[in-house]
C-alpha cells in the first residue's frame, strides 16, 4: 500500500462530549468520563425519554457508542443530532470521523467541508477534509486543506506529520522533512522516526 493511500489514525474529536456547567453533575457524563460506555449509553437513553430532542444527549450517546466500536449506532445518533442542529460543527466533525473510520471518504469529505464552512470551526475541520481528500487521491487539494488546518492551529502536530507523509508520496522530500521537523518539535508520535527515515 502506498503512503498516499495509507490510513492514518483518526483523532478523537476535541472535547469528546458536549459539556456545559449544568451538565457537570450529569451521571451519564460521569459514566462516559470514567470509561463505562455501556452504562453511559443506558443512562443517556433513559434521560432521553424525557428529552427526546436534546441534541447534547443524543450526541453524547453517539460518542459512547463510538467508543464501544458500535459505529452504525454512533452514526445514527450523530445524524439525528445533525437533523436537530444542522450547523453544529462538532456533530459534523464526528460524522466525518466516523466516515473516515468506515473508509467512506466521499461522505467524510462532505461532512468535513460543511463543518469547515461554519464560522469559528476548529482546525480539525480542515484536517479531516484533508484526510478525506488524501484518501480520495486528490493530493494537491489535500495539501491545501492540511495547510488551512495548520494556519488555524500552528501547533497541530498531526497535521504537519500527515502533510509530511503526503509530500513524501509526492516526492517532495525537502518540504516533507520540514513538516516532520515541526511535528517532531511538537512531540507528535512517529514524527522523529519519519525524519530519521526520510531526511538523513
Amino acid at each position: 500500500m502506498s503512503i498516499l493511500r495509507k490510513v492514518f489514525l483518526v483523532p478523537v474529536i476535541a472535547g469528546t462530549l458536549f459539556s456545559c456547567s449544568e451538565q457537570k453533575s450529569n451521571p451519564s457524563d460521569r459514566y462516559f468520563e470514567s470509561g463505562d460506555y455501556q452504562q453511559a449509553v443506558e443512562s443517556y437513553t433513559a434521560d432521553m425519554k424525557n428529552k427526546p430532542s436534546d441534541v447534547k444527549m443524543i450526541y453524547n450517546r453517539g460518542r459512547a457508542y463510538q467508543e464501544m466500536g458500535k459505529l452504525l449506532e454512533a452514526q445514527a445518533d450523530f445524524e439525528a443530532a445533525l437533523n436537530l442542529d444542522p450547523t453544529n460543527f462538532q456533530v459534523l466533525l464526528s460524522l466525518a470521523a466516523i466516515q473516515l473510520e468506515q473508509k467512506s471518504y466521499a461522505s467524510a469529505l462532505l461532512y468535513a467541508t460543511k463543518a469547515e464552512e461554519i464560522p469559528g470551526a476548529p482546525a480539525m475541520a480542515s484536517f479531516l477534509k484533508a484526510r478525506a481528500l488524501h484518501q480520495l487521491g486528490m493530493p494537491e487539494d489535500a495539501l491545501k486543506a492540511y495547510g488551512n488546518a495548520i494556519q488555524i492551529d500552528k501547533e497541530f502536530g498531526q497535521a504537519y506529520y500527515n502533510r509530511g507523509l503526503l509530500k513524501i508520496a509526492m516526492e517532495r522530500t525537502k518540504q516533507a522533512c520540514e513538516d516532520f521537523k515541526l511535528a517532531s518539535a511538537l512531540e507528535y508520535p512517529g514524527a522523529s522516526e519519519a525524519f530519521q527515515n526520510y531526511c538523513k
